[in-house]
């Protein structure tokens, strides 16, 4: 019993240490201290880099997509340096993309979780992290939509893992998968529409 008490411990430390690390808003923090204005108040009001973008700053936008998909990459190989066990890696992945979607700091919400899923997937298994890069793109290049890009990897993930070997990442792999596609619901019927904005456009 107290191995397992301590097992269980240590994995609610990582989940919050891991939801403190996703929850870090960077876009907003390199928005303000860049005099860019309040993203809350530009395009989507997002907090993604996708947003950043839209106030026609390319380093901001860059940067923010790089701490946003770093954050998510730091909080699992945290945990799997520290603790060697990829159940702990694992969930702290998952709670820094919790975090990045629902951060505390800004009442539960939160960007849509895109660049912090691929930086988590480059964690877990660099060639899955790669081949979602590549759906990424492949997606939102032939639609000019930057939301399809994310659907499109999201869902070629799960196949990725299956397909370049990481099945002890699938369980993640499909529940940061619904995640993307619900924090994406939004987007999915615009898209469905016809309505939703092509990148370099002002979004609704």
């Amino acid at each position: 019993m107290p191995l397992i008490e301590s097992t269980l411990a240590a994995l609610a430390l990582w989940a919050v240490i891991g939801y403190l690390l996703g929850s870090i808003p960077f876009g907003m923090v390199l928005a303000r201290a860049m005099n860019l204005g309040n993203l809350r108040e530009i395009g989507s009001g997002n907090i993604g880099a996708t947003n950043v973008l839209r106030t026609g700053n390319k380093t901001a936008a860059a940067l923010t997509l790089l701490l946003d998909a770093g954050k998510g990459a730091a909080a699992l190989l945290l945990a799997r340096f520290v603790t060697g066990h990829e159940d702990a890696a694992q969930l702290a992945g998952l709670a820094a993309m919790l975090g990045h979607c629902y951060p505390i700091w800004l009442g539960f919400k939160g960007g849509k979780g895109v660049a912090t899923f691929l930086g988590l997937l480059f964690a877990l298994h660099w060639p899955v992290g790669i081949g979602a890069c590549i759906a990424w793109l492949v997606g939102a290049g032939l639609s000019r939509i930057s939301s399809m890009g994310a659907i499109v990897a999201a869902a070629a993930s799960t196949f990725l893992m299956m397909g370049l070997g990481a099945p002890n990442a699938l369980i993640l792999g499909v529940i940061l998968t619904l995640l993307v596609f619900w924090r994406h619901r939004a987007n999915m019927r615009r898209i469905k529409a016809g309505t939703e904005p092509k990148i370099g456009e002002t979004s609704t």
